[in-house]
């Protein structure tokens, strides 16, 4: 008994010296390692972000945003727990990397050498051109030269460096930093005219002026740059450098990034100023009335994106009519009104229910090899120029050597549908494939806008309340609507 305490005894001593030993190569040991290790012994990966459409926002649908897509991936990659850092300004977010509170900047960053003194930039993603904005109806600046007013941009962005290289042609150039808003809330300030110029990065401009149309682009600043996450540079240390170009070597290469491609940049297109300002002004004027519609007879879509058909088809009339005898707010034939029990296409209770359930085959329709989020991108194109013509959009995508399983692939072949030497070899023929194209991309637009305007509002409603929870009733408070009408 006293032989085995002793050897316990030693076996212990010797445990402890070994881990002595050890302690500084242990992975778990908090405040020593390599990034990657703080990271994996932690379990979570910490991002810092902007919250807008494009990067990051809470959405009734749950979290959403390229920037938090590709995070929570990389997250999952990492095998540790994804958590977001909120922010309203790009130096906070630095200030976070300064003071180890973040572990990288995932928020749609343009790639400044500047920054790379202190930080390192991961692998592009997708590339913007930083751009002059000015609010429509107002003089449209030709150059730098031409800008007069009050030029304010975020402290911090990369437009700093562009206005200085700027300034050394045009040394009456001049602006102000604030460290208070972020580069998207000065493009709102610029929009309701409280603010002459900013800049702003192509995109980002793009999918505001969808909620915002008065928001105007006057040049272009510089040329396309990459957009990169950003992370802390650690002398000799290159594991979270090689994670990352690993994990986007890898979504690549299997055609994830292609598909958050499409999903959030695909569809921004060109801008129509007088288009989205008359549909927003119908989603305060006629949306209310068909909205319990559009919500109770989606199914497995959302509601708004019905809506969004729906405009598309008769922008909401249900009265509308074509040269073709389709009718009513969704359009149907008078076949398939027959088919879907629709006595009377022109009521718009029957024409919903009947365009949402022939949307709901259409989708069960479609090959199981389609992912589940991108049937609906297909059932569009078919319910538009016909479902045979778009088993012959897909089989021209697999003759090229592209997967027609994946709308980014399959939707820029729809126009050469149009043309013989391509719709001679096709089983069905000539079909309208840039009207398709057109229809869904128009579809996907007024769903952005009408989802961007909706939480706008509720936002500013939101904002009204704790206004009036703070003032007290008697006090005037500007009214949601008004703030945003177009």
């Amino acid at each position: 008994m006293t032989r085995l305490k002793i050897n316990y005894v030693l076996m212990g001593i010797a445990a402890l010296l070994l881990a002595l030993a050890l302690w500084p190569a242990v992975p778990w040991h908090r405040g020593e390692g390599d990034q990657l290790d703080q990271i994996k012994s932690r379990g979570e990966l910490r991002v810092s972000t902007l919250n807008s459409p494009l990067t990051f926002m809470d959405s009734p649908e749950g979290n959403l945003g390229f920037d938090y897509e590709l995070a929570k991936r990389f997250a999952d990659y990492l095998g540790v727990k994804l958590v977001v850092n909120q922010h309203t300004t790009i130096e906070s977010m630095f200030d976070d990397l300064d003071n180890n509170k973040t572990d990288m900047l995932a928020s749609g960053l343009v790639y400044n050498n500047a920054r790379l003194k202190n930080y390192r930039a991961g692998p592009e993603y997708y590339s913007v051109s930083q751009q002059l904005v000015y609010r429509q109806g107002t003089a449209r600046p030709k150059s730098f030269a031409d800008v007069k007013g009050t030029l304010v941009v975020s402290a911090g962005s990369a437009h700093i460096l562009t206005l200085e290289a700027a300034a050394k042609k045009y040394p009456n150039l001049t602006w102000t930093t604030t460290d208070k808003l972020s580069p998207r809330d000065l493009l709102q300030q610029v929009e309701n005219g409280k603010l002459d110029y900013t800049l702003g990065d192509s995109v980002t401009i793009a999918l505001m002026q969808r909620v915002y149309p008065r928001l105007a682009v006057a040049f272009d600043a510089t040329e396309d740059e990459p957009v990169t996450w950003y992370y802390r540079k650690e002398p000799d240390d290159d594991s979270l450098s090689a994670a990352m170009l690993d994990f986007f070597s890898q979504i690549s290469e299997d055609g994830t990034l292609e598909k958050l491609e499409e999903k959030y940049l695909g569809h921004v297109g060109d801008f129509d100023y007088v288009d989205t300002r008359t549909f927003l002004n119908a989603i305060d004027s006629t949306l209310p009335v068909l909205q319990p519609l559009f919500e109770k007879y989606a199914d497995k879509i959302d509601w708004r994106l019905l809506a969004a058909i729906a405009y598309q088809e008769s922008h909401w009339d249900p009265q509308a009519k074509s040269p073709t005898g389709v009718r009513g707010v969704m359009m149907l034939t008078r076949t398939t009104a027959d088919g879907l029990n629709v006595d009377d296409r022109t009521d718009a209770e029957q024409s919903i229910r009947g365009g949402a359930l022939y949307l709901s085959h259409l989708m069960d329709k479609m090959p199981e090899s389609i992912p589940e989020d991108e049937r609906i991108w297909f059932a569009l194109a078919a319910y538009n120029m016909g479902y045979s013509h778009m088993l012959d959009a897909r089989k021209l995508t697999a003759q090229q050597k592209a997967n027609p399983d994946s709308w980014a692939d399959v939707k820029q072949r729809l126009p050469m549908l149009n043309q013989k030497r391509y719709f001679s070899r096709t089983t069905y023929g000539y079909a309208r494939g840039t009207q398709a194209y057109n229809y869904v991309e128009n579809i996907r637009r007024y769903q952005l806008s009408l989802v961007g305007y909706l939480m706008e509002k509720e936002k500013q409603q939101a904002q009204k309340a704790a206004l009036q929870a703070q003032l007290g009733q008697g006090y005037p408070v500007v009214d949601a609507k008004e703030a945003l009408a177009p």
